[in-house]
């Protein structure tokens, strides 16, 4: 190295950036079993935790614990502009709720796990100041002395021109400066960002073999791409390059509107002699809207946030079954054939993932998450729904936690077996689906149907709250014949115009009578959960609502 370009990279880098030796020693190559992944999720702070980001940090969650690998989290927050005050908690909260925990890295604000950190990105400067004083000593990088102004000015001249955009080749006009000028300049304390010098031909290509997308090929790099700001914080670009090398990434997985950056990020690996790791490059999450798709937006569709899923009370097991439907097209045929099977023991692939655009449907979202809860014991789904409750309902939880066995049998009811009832899809639906069992949320509705009164009077005599189910119905039955309706509903079918309707009429009245519902589960076992004091008064309430009409 010449004498003048010691000289600039003392004046830019001083004596105090590591040697890259050093810290490749620092951070040595990952003791993992062969085949290993090791990936990560890279947010920027800067708002909600997005949808789009939970899909790609679930594929990198099961890539890793797939094959006995790491996933971590690394907080990309070196553009301090965009960044918002608790940005870091709100990501993390998002995935805490997912339950698409790291191994490593970032675990909370202003904490981190792990031998490879510091995990955010502002802690490390002192790192990428080493890489970029090695590039600048093999000629691989430049001061660039243009300011905002000038920048604009050349943007204005190659759109005149009709040329590509950008700082390359004669269009970088700080490109070929002398060195001696260089270091004057730097300093004399002028401002500067530093440049990669880019070693790209305009006619060239590269061939990247993307685990999605397959064999890419791709423009070279032909831009001198900044490495670092003025005040000396590096860019994405030149971060993530260094970070990744030395956090020994294996797989990066993430949105397809990177492959446009694709041949800067290989190019920068390699100058910086490090092998780049493998990519896959996903779909973007789509909604359908108006017969078309479009992108989900963070300002137009709530569901873009992942904190609206908690809000709404979706299980978090039911989202992650719903984003493997998303991510591997066979996950619904294993599902099917393995119902009870941990989402651990499914075969994740990332050849799976389809590089076509995949569409975020709430419907079938929704149906996903009734069979969740469905197969939750009474147990699980009463412990689930009072720490949502506990977050979005005060006073549902208040009235839960009041008489925890009766919220248990509550959300017990029709559970097992090889069709379990599925009432609800989210927890927010509780008090609309099982707000009859407690009398502070129950609004009576009177019954419409023909005879209600009569039947009200006949099942009053013959109501006794001791009776099993067989008894129960049987008394159900015989009260059925005497006021016109069929105590067999086959029979009814057989000769209709011979009756005023079926026991399931009859049903039907009592059950509006003490739930207000038409439908709700096995109404016996209803009628236990409400207990006899409040079936005998609701009773009574609709017999006198009858009179009443």
């Amino acid at each position: 190295m010449n004498e003048l370009r010691l000289r600039l990279s003392q004046a830019i880098f001083g004596n105090s950036t590591p040697d890259p030796e050093e810290l490749e020693l620092r951070y040595p190559p990952r003791a993992l079993p062969e085949g290993a992944f090791v990936t990560r999720l890279a947010p920027s702070p800067t708002g909600f935790l997005h949808i789009g980001n939970l899909f790609g940090a679930f594929a990198d969650f099961l890539a890793a614990a797939r094959s006995g690998g790491v996933f971590f989290l690394r907080l990309e927050d070196t553009d301090k502009k965009r960044e918002v005050a608790q940005g870091a908690a709100v990501l993390l909260e998002g995935l805490r709720y997912a339950g698409i925990l790291p191994d490593e890295g970032v675990t909370a604000p202003e904490e981190e796990r792990g031998a490879y950190g510091p995990y955010t990105q502002s802690k490390r400067k002192w790192i990428y100041h080493a890489f970029a004083r090695q590039l600048l000593e093999a000629g691989l990088a430049y001061p660039c002395f243009c300011s905002a102004e000038a920048l604009d000015e050349l943007r204005a001249r190659q759109e005149q021109a009709g040329v590509n955009k950008g700082y390359y080749g004669k269009w970088a006009r700080c490109r070929d400066l002398p060195l001696a000028e260089q270091a004057r300049r730097v300093e004399a304390g002028e401002p500067y960002t530093l440049r990669l010098r880019s070693p790209g031909r305009e006619t060239a290509k590269i061939t990247v073999r993307d685990l999605v997308r397959g064999k890419l090929e791709l423009p070279e790099n032909i831009m001198d791409a900044v490495l670092l700001k003025a005040d000396g914080v590096p860019t994405y670009h030149f971060a993530h390059a260094v970070d990744d090398h030395l956090m020994r990434v294996t797989h990066v997985i993430r949105g397809d509107e990177w492959i446009a950056s694709l041949p800067l990020h290989i190019q920068l690996f390699e100058l910086l002699g490090f092998r780049p790791p493998h990519y896959a490059h996903t779909a973007l999450i789509m909604k359908e809207e108006n017969g078309g798709r479009r992108k989900l937006s963070k300002r137009k569709d709530p569901e873009a946030r992942v904190s609206w899923f908690a809000e709404q009370g979706y299980p978090a097991q039911a989202l992650r079954e719903y984003l493997l439907t998303l991510l591997n097209s066979n996950f619904e045929d294993w599902r099917r054939a393995n119902p009870a099977a941990d989402l651990a023991e499914f075969p994740f692939e990332l050849k799976k993932l389809s590089p076509s655009g995949a569409l975020f449907d709430l419907v079938k979202l929704e149906d996903v998450s009734k069979t969740v809860i469905s197969r939750m014991t009474a147990e699980e789904a009463c412990e689930q729904a009072l720490v949502w409750a506990g977050e979005y309902d005060p006073a549902l939880a208040a009235l839960m936690e009041a008489d925890k066995p009766r919220a248990r049998a509550m959300l017990g009811l029709d559970r097992g077996g090889r069709k379990p009832r599925k009432d609800i899809a989210r927890w927010n639906q509780l008090r609309e689906t099982f707000g009859y069992f407690y009398e502070e949320l129950y609004a009576p509705l009177p019954c419409e149907q023909p005879d209600s009164a009569a039947i009200l009077r006949a099942y009053q005599r013959i109501y006794d709250p001791a009776d099993d189910k067989e008894t129960w119905f049987a008394r159900l039955k015989s009260i059925c014949e005497p006021l016109g309706y069929s105590p067999d509903v086959k029979a009814f079918k057989a000769a209709p115009e011979a009756w005023k309707g079926h026991v399931g009429d009859v049903s039907g009245v009592i059950r509006w009578a003490v739930t207000s519902r038409a439908n709700t589960p096995d109404l016996w076992a209803v009628m236990r959960v409400l207990g006899e004091e409040t079936v005998r008064a609701r009773l009574e309430a609709a017999l006198a609502a009858c009179a009443v009409r």
